[in-house]
């Protein structure tokens, strides 16, 4: 077939796909390298591992795809945040002969780096880290970048959001030692693959985007550094979520959930675990994730023999 895409992975620029657990500073550095002129990262998309269990052959498998990519999540679909008309989609998937989930999933990416005038994309879903190996197989251009920070400062930052697993610290440790257990794991099979602190992030900004640049083969951009200047017009794209029963979440409410991307890195929010956690909240944290925290270079009081007053300073625990 004249023009048909065929699937030749080596050809295919590197490709960032950011993971992490929610709240780690997954969208902060999405928003940075999408500040990038030749990188684009969409809205959370989520559908690569349903894609990839798709059992359909043939003319079917085009269909299908089409449709799981469209309509995902089934409870609230979140298509029209990507601003890509169906039939936009469609066609161009027809163009790819013979039709493979891979080659799909970069005719979704292709699409929608185009729409910003970009050459290059990626994509920042922080549930794919529970799937690197998943991911990796359909796109093996995928570049890997695990967003880590300390989880007693993403439990506070999480436990007051719609999508938080719970609200006590027990609960809120155990879902962060998983993200951050299963990805590492993970990862030791995967071709690329690196780390990158949210500390450091906010702290050494430039050096850290520095090396980034290197990883995926581009070169350093001051834009990036500026990446709030674009985060308001960029965060229009997140539309209110519709489910079956009706609007699920509105489109302000998306926005103040993303609020903190349209300023510069806040250093407050570096280590906020010593000002704004009780004693008791600490020590039921680190009792679940406190050889997590450790292994990540994270001070622990449990394991340092100190325990933390309610200011966050440290004293040493009475023999």
């Amino acid at each position: 077939m004249s023009g048909a895409i065929r699937n030749n992975s080596a050809a295919h620029a590197p490709m960032p796909i950011i993971v992490g657990s929610p709240r780690s500073g997954t969208t902060l550095l999405r928003f940075m390298l999408d500040a990038h002129p030749e990188l684009a990262l969409p809205p959370e998309t989520g559908f690569v591992v349903s894609c990839a269990q798709i059992t359909s052959t043939g003319p079917r498998l085009r269909k299908e795809f089409f449709d799981v990519v469209t309509s995902f999540p089934p409870e609230a679909p979140a298509w029209e945040d990507f601003e890509i008309p169906r039939e936009v989609l469609w066609a161009s998937l027809e163009g790819i002969d013979p039709f493979t989930i891979s080659d799909g999933l970069r005719a979704f990416y292709r699409l929608y780096a185009s729409r910003l005038g970009k050459s290059r994309c990626g994509d920042k879903t922080p549930v794919y880290g529970l799937h690197l190996d998943t991911v990796e197989r359909f796109l093996p251009e995928a570049r890997f970048i695990h967003v880590i920070r300390d989880g007693r400062d993403v439990a506070l930052s999480l436990r007051a959001l719609w999508f938080s697993p719970g609200n006590d610290m027990e609960t809120l440790a155990r879902y962060w030692c998983k993200f951050i257990s299963t990805a590492r794991e993970q990862s030791v099979r995967c071709l690329h693959y690196v780390e990158v602190r949210y500390e450091e992030l906010v702290e050494n900004t430039r050096p850290v985007l520095e090396r980034l640049c290197n990883y995926l083969g581009l070169q350093f951009d001051e834009q990036m550094l500026h990446y709030y200047e674009r985060t308001p017009e960029r965060l229009r794209e997140h539309k209110g979520r519709l489910g079956p029963g009706g609007l699920q979440l509105t489109k302000e409410q998306r926005f103040l959930q993303q609020q903190k991307t349209t300023v510069p890195p806040d250093r407050l929010r570096v280590r906020a675990w010593k000002r704004e956690m009780s004693r008791e909240e600490r020590m039921t944290f680190e009792a679940v994730a406190g050889n997590v925290l450790s292994e990540l270079g994270y001070e622990v009081a449990s394991q340092v023999n100190e325990a933390y007053d309610d200011s966050g300073r440290s004293s040493k625990t009475p023999s």
